[in-house]
């Protein structure tokens, strides 16, 4: 991987490079980069892609305790780095919160939205205590604790070896404010009208984590051109399990873009 030192981070990414429209892709809590490998491969014929490890997961160290807005601000600035003035600009889960603020940050930079099972809002108040309790575990047992419910939660059904073994690899101190910057994330719901870029949503109906109705949410609220796309049976990580259906999806969206 790549690494770029901005906004006091070191950030590793990949960047399948040349001149090729941008797509800048950011990934879900507890993930990394590679979760967009089949995303990649689908895009690399006709866009450049790049996937960045954000602050406290991959490659990514978090120095302190952090904001979604300062890692829009990470994302505006690998651009700068890169070179790219303007992108399509998703993520999935916590990425979106992140491809969000990018938008109301630097609307001028943003030429399209993917949105791929997130949401505008904060955590429904009903599950602040089982996460605080996973947070808890994690801290006090290690990820095997609560490995089984995580992937319940973000891959669905399944094996997970490849993401088990990522998640042992997770120190309490990149973990912890990771957390506290999920769960203590201000609500955007009030502002997605300033956003007007065209806007991809992709959810899957199964996600256990963010409740089709949120997505909906999202598409009722943003002031540009929305389409969204259910994934029938598709969990949180949709991207991942269903990535024929979702690739599907993004890359009818950005033809449409011209």
């Amino acid at each position: 991987m790549s690494t770029a030192d901005i906004n006091g981070t070191t950030i590793h990414f990949e960047d399948t490079g040349g001149d090729l429209p941008a797509v800048v892709l950011s990934h879900g809590f507890l993930m990394d980069h590679s979760m967009f490998d089949a995303q990649v491969e689908a895009l690399r014929g006709t866009h450049r892609v790049v996937t960045w490890d954000e602050r406290g997961f991959g490659g990514t160290r978090a120095t302190g305790d952090f904001t979604y807005w300062d890692s829009a601000r990470d994302v505006l600035a690998l651009m700068d780095h890169l070179g790219i003035a303007s992108a399509v600009v998703g993520g999935m889960s916590q990425g979106g919160f992140i491809s969000l603020r990018v938008a109301l940050t630097a609307p001028e930079r943003v030429t399209g939205l993917i949105l791929l099972d997130t949401q505008a809002g904060t955590e429904d108040p009903a599950t602040i205590e089982p996460y605080n309790a996973l947070h808890q575990a994690w801290i006090e047992h290690g990820s095997v604790a609560v490995q089984d419910v995580i992937a319940g939660l973000i891959l669905g059904p399944g094996e997970w070896p490849e993401w088990f073994a990522k998640w042992a690899r997770i120190a309490p101190d990149q973990f912890s404010p990771a957390f506290r910057c999920l769960m203590h994330r201000d609500d955007v719901t009030d502002r997605l009208g300033e956003i007007v870029a065209p806007a991809l949503i992709v959810h899957g109906t199964a996600d256990a984590a963010i409740p089709m109705a949120k997505a909906e949410v999202l598409r009722d609220g943003l002031g540009g051109p929305t389409t969204l796309v259910a994934v029938e049976g598709g969990p949180h990580a949709a991207n991942i399990t269903h990535a024929h259906e979702v690739n599907a999806a993004i890359l009818r969206f950005l033809a449409g873009l011209g």
